[in-house]
C-alpha cells in the first residue's frame, strides 16, 4: 500500500512520480484486528492480540519468550539492564550501526567499545573483536546491518571462550538466514524493531526474543515498571523501572503483518533481484552483499560508489535522483564520530577505515516492498542517466 507513490512533484516542466524510500505494505486482515481490538476495550498493554504476537513472533525465530516493547531502542535497554550491565562496564558493538544500539549502552552508564565494518558484508568485523575484549567486557552486540547476517558462528565461539554474552541486534533483518538459522535465534537474547519502515511493522514497537526464561523474566519486570513478579498489583518497587509496554492495538496490527512476513520478505528479495539485474554492471557501483553462508532480506538496498570511478559524489547522486522524484537516504554515520562520545574516541580515527567509507560514499534506494518493477525501473534509469550520461 504505497499511497505516496501517486503524488506528483514538478521540476523544471518535468513531472514525477514520487517514488519514497520506504513505506509499510498491509496485505492481510489488518484493519480488522486493529478494529476489533478498539471494540472489545483492550487497547492498553493487556489484551489477547498482545501474547498471540509475543507467543508467534518469538517462535518465528525459534525461540520460547517474547517481551513486547514500545521500540527496537526500549528492547535494547532492557536486555543490557536484564544483563546486569552497567557502570564500569564495556560491550563490544558495531561501528557502524543505527545510533539507538549505542544510546541503549550509554543509557546504563556503559562503555561502548567500537569495531570496525566488513567491507565485504557491512556488518562489524569479527576478525577483530578478539583485541578489544578485556576483564570489563560483558557482553558482544551483533547488529544485521540492513538485512544481511553477521557471521555468528565466530562470534559466538569467541563468546563463549571468554564467557561473554551475545545480544542480537535483529531490528533491520526480520526472517534473515545465516547457516539456515534465523537471526534472533543465536544469541543468548535478541532485540527486534517494528518501526514503520520495517519488514514487519506496529507502527512503533519492538520484541524482545529468548530461550532464557530468567532473561525473559527480567525484561518484563523492568519493562513493566518493576511491578512485583508475582503479579500482584501492589505498589511496591524494588528498582527502578520503566514502561516499555507494546499495547494491544499496536499488537494487533503486528499479528496481522506476521501472518504475511514470508510474502513481505519475498517481495524484499524480488526487488532486490531486479536492482542487481539493472545495476549490477556499473563500473565503480558496490551493490547489497549476500554471503554463501547467509539469505538476506535486504531491509534496505544499499549501494557504495567508488569515487575513483564515479563522477557524480553521493550527495550529488542523491540530490539528482530527488530531482526525478526518487528518495534516497545516506549510510549511517559512525558510532565514533556521534557527538556524544566523538572526544573520547577522537585518537581511534584510524582504527575504523570500513565504517568511515561506508558512511561517506554509501546511501540506500527506494526499498519498501510494495514497490512495483516500474519503480524499479525508473530508479535504475535515473542512476544510470547520472553515472553514465
Amino acid at each position: 500500500m504505497l499511497s505516496k507513490i501517486s503524488t506528483k512533484i514538478n521540476l523544471k516542466t518535468q513531472t514525477f512520480n514520487k517514488i519514497p524510500v520506504c513505506e509499510p505494505l498491509f496485505l492481510g486482515r489488518e484493519t480488522d484486528y486493529v478494529l476489533d481490538a478498539v471494540r472489545s476495550g483492550w487497547v492498553s498493554s493487556k489484551g489477547p492480540y498482545l501474547k498471540k504476537f509475543e507467543d508467534q513472533f518469538s517462535a518465528f525465530c525459534g525461540r520460547p519468550y517474547g517481551i513486547a516493547t514500545t521500540s527496537g531502542t526500549a528492547a535494547l535497554h532492557l536486555v543490557l539492564k536484564a544483563l546486569g550491565i552497567g557502570k564500569d562496564d564495556e560491550v563490544i558493538v558495531p561501528d557502524f550501526t543505527m545510533v539507538a544500539l549505542l544510546f541503549a549502552v550509554l543509557y546504563c552508564g556503559a562503555k561502548p567499545v567500537f569495531v570496525d565494518a566488513d567491507p565485504v558484508t557491512w556488518n562489524m568485523d569479527v576478525s577483530k573483536i578478539a583485541s578489544k575484549i578485556n576483564p570489563k567486557t560483558k557482553a558482544i552486540l551483533a547488529a544485521h546491518i540492513y538485512g544481511h547476517p553477521c557471521d555468528m558462528d565466530p562470534l559466538l565461539n569467541l563468546a563463549k571462550r571468554h564467557g561473554l554474552k551475545v545480544i542480537e541486534d535483529a531490528a533491520e533483518a526480520h526472517g534473515a538466514l545465516y547457516k539456515g538459522k534465523r537471526v534472533g535465534g543465536m544469541g543468548d537474547i535478541s532485540c527486534f524493531s517494528f518501526y514503520g519502515n520495517k519488514i514487519i511493522t506496529t507502527g512503533e514497537g519492538g520484541m524482545v526474543v529468548t530461550g532464557d526464561a530468567a532473561l525473559a523474566e527480567r525484561c518484563r519486570y523492568y519493562g513493566n515498571l518493576c511491578f512485583p513478579m508475582d503479579a500482584t498489583r501492589q505498589y511496591r518497587h524494588e528498582e527502578v523501572g520503566y514502561n516499555y509496554r507494546m499495547t494491544n492495538i499496536q499488537a494487533a496490527l503486528g499479528l496481522a503483518q506476521l501472518e504475511n512476513i514470508d510474502t513481505l520478505i519475498q517481495k524484499k528479495r524480488d526487488n532486490a533481484a531486479l536492482y542487481r539485474q539493472q545495476l549490477e554492471k556499473i563500473e565503480g557501483l558496490q551493490l547489497p552483499p549476500e554471503s554463501k553462508d547467509a539469505q538476506s532480506v535486504f531491509w534496505m538496498y544499499g549501494l557504495v560508489i567508488d569515487p575513483k570511478k564515479i563522477k557524480p559524489t553521493r550527495d550529488r547522486l542523491c540530490e539528482f535522483l530527488a530531482e526525478r522524484g526518487v528518495e534516497t537516504r545516506p549510510f549511517f554515520m559512525p558510532m565514533h564520530r556521534q557527538k556524544m562520545v566523538a572526544k573520547e574516541y577522537a585518537n581511534l580515527e584510524k582504527d575504523y577505515p570500513v565504517s568511515n567509507l561506508l558512511s561517506e560514499f554509501g546511501f540506500y534506494l527506494p526499498s519498501g516492498a510494495g514497490l512495483t518493477s516500474e519503480n524499479i525501473e525508473t530508479v535504475c534509469e535515473a542512476i544510470h542517466a547520472a553515472i553514465i550520461s
